[in-house]
């Protein structure tokens, strides 16, 4: 296939729904020609979609050849996550390895595929979607582990990628309120209270407001910013504010 010669092309993981859905639209408002990434297809997408398993490496690392061909890609955001809970005195490896693979294994891949183009491109935007809870919570061995390891990740990949002109930022979001955060943490529910007692801000994050930092991430406005975690989460993160 002939690659696609498009001015911005951004592939989105875990684009199917919340987060990666926000950014979608807020991208193809802005001019970016979407390709999105998630496991279930969903009913309608502004944009080119390839449903895949992310757990699946070899099929994902296919894939991604298969889309590097087509498409000159000059942003990537690496969305996708799962979390895993287990405290440490239960925890199974079976299940560190999967986080880490989604949320760390994905990452790698899409971003050693993309950068191909965005070097020769001599242009590129990286965003990586962290969490607050890369500074800690119990049962958030696997999913907060592998959120820090990504923030730092983010650092290094700015620092060997900054000679081709390419940007690497993450955001570390708190608690955000999509369906399936709602599903987790019902209105009216012990949970979701105690949640939205600890955000100075007094309320949770929408998924524009992630789309939105994404979006100046991913804009020219940012061309001068690299290596950076931005935390979006009201405030929950100080040290003011206690984490549970």
């Amino acid at each position: 296939m002939m690659a696609k010669k498009l001015d911005q092309v951004t592939l989105i993981t875990g684009a199917s729904k919340g987060i990666g859905w926000a950014c979608a639209e807020l991208l193809v408002k802005r001019g970016h020609h979407i390709v999105g990434l998630a496991r279930n297809q969903p009913s309608h997408f502004p944009g080119d979609f390839y449903s895949i398993d992310l757990a699946d490496r070899k099929a994902l690392d296919k894939l991604l050849s298969s889309l590097c061909q087509h498409y000159n890609f000059t942003g990537l955001l690496n969305n996708a996550g799962i979390v895993g809970p287990e405290l440490i005195a239960d925890i199974d490896l079976d299940t560190v390895d999967s986080v880490f693979q989604i949320n760390l294994g994905a990452a790698i891949q899409c971003t050693k595929h993309c950068i191909v183009s965005m070097k020769n491109l001599g242009r590129g935007r990286i965003v990586n979607i962290s969490s607050e809870l890369a500074l800690g919570l119990p049962t958030r061995t696997a999913y907060g582990g592998s959120k820090a390891a990504l923030i730092s990740m983010t650092r290094t990949w700015a620092l060997e990628l900054a000679k081709s002109s390419i940007t690497v930022n993450a955001i570390a979001p708190g608690p955000v309120d999509t369906e399936f955060f709602r599903s987790n943490n019902p209105e009216g529910s012990s949970e979701r209270i105690r949640k939205l007692n600890r955000i100075p801000l007094g309320r949770f994050a929408s998924a524009d407001d992630i789309a939105r930092t994404v979006g100046f991430f991913m804009g020219p406005d940012s061309g001068y910013v690299t290596g950076q975690t931005l935390f979006v989460d009201g405030g929950s993160s100080l040290a003011s504010s206690a984490l549970f």
